[in-house]
């Protein structure tokens, strides 16, 4: 597939113009419409199983060059992963444009800078203070890490990694502060907020490229991904469902949930949400249709309501996302991806 980048090299070598690029880019949108459209949520994770055998390698050659550096001292085999990671980022990524593979490196040279700073860290910690500014400063220095792989590669997935890593430093500063008097349950409305903080991020995007053909579209797929563990967990926490006995107002309560993020679903055209709370919504139908001590009845019927109800929404995804769009303002349906038939 050729991608915006292509695109722009052909016109900066005279090979089309920009009229040209133009036109093309109109014609992949309409055609992408006609055929699979938005509505299939398309995103690039292999672009054959080539992706899968390097992959594989890739994940050797930094398993050994982490190995080798450990042996010498503790922060070098993560520094040296890091670095590792963005010369093959430059052939794999920059050059041959694979998807699994940059993403892996992504990951590899965010996680190798982040561990990098704390095992540096780790004998610098005389006082209590210390120890809990230095995943602070082990964050901030992945956030950057984030920013100057996406200035150079643009690998979709970095604007959620960095996001991810601003977020936990967030959430690390302030529980050195609270948990200890408050405990960890005081940080969950701090999770949610930023979590409708990176869903605002995600729909940015999205409104960036309502017929999803650029790569902004999978940028705000990471981010939605994100925002939905990030937005989930906390709600559902707050409600108890988590506790060892949770009563039936909340397993209510959380089915109810799942309803209204069913509907938020279906007007942005993401399934992410409804992935991220399908363990705690089967928890709850599960608490709700517990039969005695027979665990494995309860869970088959679980099964069968949630899976029959997915089974039903996704071969009828497109025509209940008209309806609900038709019931939206057309301030907010202008900003979201196009309904196909």
């Amino acid at each position: 597939m050729i991608d915006e980048r292509e695109l722009e090299a052909a016109v900066a070598a005279g090979i089309i113009d920009v009229a040209a690029r133009d036109r093309l880019v109109a014609f992949a949108r309409d055609h992408r419409r006609g055929t699979a459209g938005p509505d299939e949520e398309q995103f690039r994770l292999l672009t054959g199983f080539n992706d899968i055998f390097v992959t594989i390698a890739i994940g050797l050659v930094l398993f050994a060059v982490s190995s080798l550096g450990a042996a010498v001292a503790d922060a070098l085999g993560p520094a040296l992963v890091a670095a590792a990671s963005w010369g093959l980022a430059e052939y794999f990524t920059r050059q041959r444009r694979m998807a699994l593979p940059s993403i892996v490196l992504l990951l590899a040279f965010v996680g190798g800078v982040f561990m990098t700073v704390v095992v540096a860290g780790a004998p610098a910690r005389p006082a209590p203070t210390m120890g809990a500014l230095w995943p602070i400063a082990a964050t901030v220095a992945a956030a950057v890490a984030a920013w100057l792989h996406w200035r150079r590669f643009m690998v979709p997935i970095t604007v959620a990694a960095g996001a991810a890593a601003i977020g936990g430093g967030i959430v690390l500063t302030v529980g050195a502060a609270l948990a200890t008097t408050w405990g960890n349950d005081a940080l969950l409305p701090l999770v949610l907020v930023l979590g409708l903080a990176t869903f605002g991020l995600a729909m940015m995007f999205d409104s960036r490229d309502r017929a999803r053909v650029t790569r902004w579209t999978d940028v705000a797929f990471w981010l939605h991904l994100l925002a939905a563990a990030a937005i989930i967990h906390p709600v559902f926490a707050m409600t108890g469902l988590l506790k060892s006995t949770p009563a039936p107002g909340a397993a209510l309560f959380v089915i109810i949930v799942y309803m209204l993020l069913t509907i938020v679903a279906l007007a942005i055209d993401r399934r992410a949400l409804l992935v991220s709370a399908l363990g705690y919504v089967i928890y709850a139908i599960q608490a709700l249709v517990r039969t005695g001590d027979n665990v494995s009845l309860s869970f088959a019927l679980t099964a069968l309501v949630i899976g029959g109800f997915l089974v039903l929404l996704s071969a009828a995804w497109r025509p209940i996302r008209a309806r609900v769009l038709a019931l939206l303002p057309a301030n907010v349906t202008n900003r979201l991806p196009v309904a196909t038939a």
